[in-house]
């Protein structure tokens, strides 16, 4: 229902607009809307084409995985937090490995194996759903406010996009395209912590109780571990240490699932087809969801609603008498929840406006870095599974998203002026 009412409001919003600035002259505002509502349908459907291929990957390897017995071996070590946030998944059921390996590639920065890992564990969530036909149940609303957090120990693709920025403005060697990893992961972390916390809260999950807490401590307290001792190198040495290491332990695991599955006498290659075949289904199936939200998004950017809601911001700011310099750089964050392509055209626009090394141009990938398309995420994960009524994830995903994107200024003063 909450999707239902933001899809109305953002055509509303837009089309409103679009009559508004019609009628002071502009008249190619409606061309430009209809352009948007076409690009947009044509986006999902690409973007849908292009994941077929991937997830028939996975589910492939998955399905080996499943039947070598690893993935249950992955959700029994995984058991001790998993138990405490997914309280209706039983112990080493299938889901806990498919949300396990979720995780750490999200973690290791592989978003192209996140989210066919993560369809695949919505998948899983879905035979332990009790709710109404249509509506999302806790775990699901849980993994998908994680999912949308988007931890990611390195972000690879924003360091790689600096170094080809800085090459264009004849930046030399000292330009070090890696130094935001250590912000980036802090305000990544801030903003998983508030999703679990939000959604915990929703869920009247006992928050106070050791055998929640320490888990998370124990989590945050890896994560932390991991980051003073990457924090002791060269941040590009760092991010190429973690990069590695990241690439290498997915391949792994994959070895893994393969030597298992021949040692256990499974027929690996039939497992793999037999996973592969609902790749295509599952691809085919959100379609209509990704479609639905991208051309909503791209109409109410198209009508100019984003800039005008930035100049507020900035009026109000202004007002506030509070520093202004983060303001270059705000778009990113309002953008990133609604699409990814449209935030990085945005990140790449305000480094090469301002300084690929400048305050607002580091925040900017900072914010690109540590955050997730929200309602890309929900659009795709809830939709794998024909969920309608996302109930409270909306509101848990969004609170995180704010939680973060503040965290990403405050860390931005701390750490890169």
């Amino acid at each position: 229902m909450v999707l239902n009412w933001v899809w109305i409001a953002f055509f509303v919003t837009a089309c409103t607009t679009a009559v508004v600035r019609w009628w002071l002259g502009e008249a190619e505002i409606f061309t430009a809307l209809l352009k948007a509502l076409f690009d947009g349908a044509r986006s999902g459907f690409e973007i849908s084409l292009g994941l077929a291929g991937v997830m028939a990957l996975w589910l492939g390897l998955m399905r080996v995985g499943e039947r070598a017995g690893m993935v249950a071996l992955l959700a029994r070590l995984a058991g001790p937090l998993l138990r405490r946030l997914f309280p209706g998944v039983p112990q080493a059921h299938p889901a806990q490995g498919a949300m396990t390996m979720n995780i750490s590639a999200n973690l290791l920065g592989l978003d192209n194996a996140a989210t066919p890992l993560g369809l695949n564990a919505m998948r899983e969530l879905q035979t332990l759903n009790r709710e109404p036909e249509g509506t999302a149940s806790d775990a699901q609303i849980m993994f998908v406010v994680m999912n949308t957090a988007g931890l990611t120990l390195i972000p690879t693709s924003v360091i790689a996009i600096r170094q080809s920025v800085a090459l264009q403005q004849g930046l030399g060697a000292g330009f070090n395209a890696a130094d935001i990893f250590l912000p980036t992961l802090l305000v990544t972390f801030v903003s998983l912590l508030a999703g679990v916390l939000a959604v915990a809260v929703a869920q009247r999950l006992p928050l106070w109780r050791a055998r929640l807490l320490f888990p998370l401590l124990a989590v945050g307290g890896l994560l932390a571990g991991a980051v003073a001792l990457l924090a002791r190198l060269p941040a590009d040495q760092a991010a190429r240490i973690a990069g590695t290491t990241g690439a290498a332990a997915i391949l792994g695991v994959v070895l893994l699932f393969i030597v298992a599955g021949a040692w256990r006498r499974v027929n690996v290659y039939e497992a793999f087809v037999d996973g592969a075949k609902e790749g295509f289904g599952v691809a085919i199936q959100i379609v209509p969801y990704l479609i639905a939200i991208l051309v909503a998004i791209g109409v109410f950017r198209a009508a100019g609603c984003m800039d005008a809601l930035m100049s507020g911001i900035g009026a109000v700011v202004s007002w506030a008498g509070l520093d202004t310099d983060f303001l270059p750089a705000l778009p990113v964050g309002l953008m990133r929840v609604l699409s990814g392509a449209g935030a990085r055209g945005l990140m790449i626009d305000v480094m090469q406006t301002h300084g690929v090394d400048s305050f607002p141009g580091r925040l900017s990938a900072v914010i690109q870095g540590s955050a997730e398309t929200t309602f890309y995420v929900m659009a795709v994960y809830f939709g794998s599974v024909g969920v309608k009524r996302a109930r409270h994830a909306l509101a848990c995903a969004l609170f995180a998203d704010a939680v973060g994107l503040v965290a990403a200024i405050t860390v931005g003063y701390a750490m890169l002026r």
